[in-house]
């Protein structure tokens, strides 16, 4: 069974997860940490419960989703996982970093590829890639569907949706994305999201005004 356990990084105030078993086994998701003390936070939780990372994840390459990508690659030997849509956007992070007067150093590691249907196993627990384009080209959530919750990135909010004017972004995909992939999702289903507090699909059926 996966524990969730969620960090907010960064001037952006994005959130980072790391979701680990029992078996002390750990994928780190979307590693916003941009400051050293921000690094250094995850290194003492990932020491003090005594967890192994074994998977670097990108929901998508926005700067603040990567921030920390290098540094989780020479820290821990991970290379990184995103759908091949999101290498023009990875590529871009650091010029977008200077424009928000947030330089940093981007990873140029290894890639490999996160196609839609995926699974990506830790022991006996899975989690299913979701493609989801439309706040980036490549954008994809990561769904447990044993335990009902999904990593949803910067698709949807709390009564909010991610935005569309970056480049590749673009509304009508994000929409279609959010009803065709995550509000086919059983109403219980938890949604981790990239930024502001976690939400559900059925909260966000009833009450996102930009989907009732």
């Amino acid at each position: 069974m996966f524990t969730v356990k969620a960090f907010t990084f960064s001037p952006v105030q994005e959130n980072t997860y790391i979701l680990y078993n029992e078996q002390k086994k750990a994928f780190i998701i979307d590693p916003g940490c941009y400051f050293e003390e921000e690094r250094d936070e995850l290194a003492s939780f990932l020491e003090q419960t005594e967890l192994q990372p074994i998977q670097l994840l990108n929901t998508h390459c926005h700067l603040d989703h990567v921030f920390g990508n290098k540094w989780i690659y020479e820290t821990f030997g991970l290379e990184l996982h995103l759908h091949a849509n999101e290498k023009q956007v990875l590529d871009f992070a650091p010029a977008s970093g200077l424009m928000w007067n947030l330089p940093f150093d981007n990873y140029n590691g290894p890639l490999h590829w996160l196609n839609e249907g995926d699974e990506i196993e830790m022991g006996d627990d899975k989690l299913t890639v979701l493609f989801t384009p439309g706040h980036a080209p490549g954008h994809v959530c990561f769904y447990c569907e044993a335990q009902h919750f999904v990593i949803g990135g910067d698709v949807l909010f709390r009564q909010s949706i991610g935005r569309t004017d970056l480049p590749g972004g673009d509304y009508d995909t994000l929409i279609n994305s959010i009803r065709t992939k995550l509000f086919v999702l059983p109403d219980e289903t938890m949604v981790y999201s990239g930024h502001g507090p976690a939400t559900t699909i059925g909260y966000e059926k009833r009450n996102n005004p930009f989907l009732v």
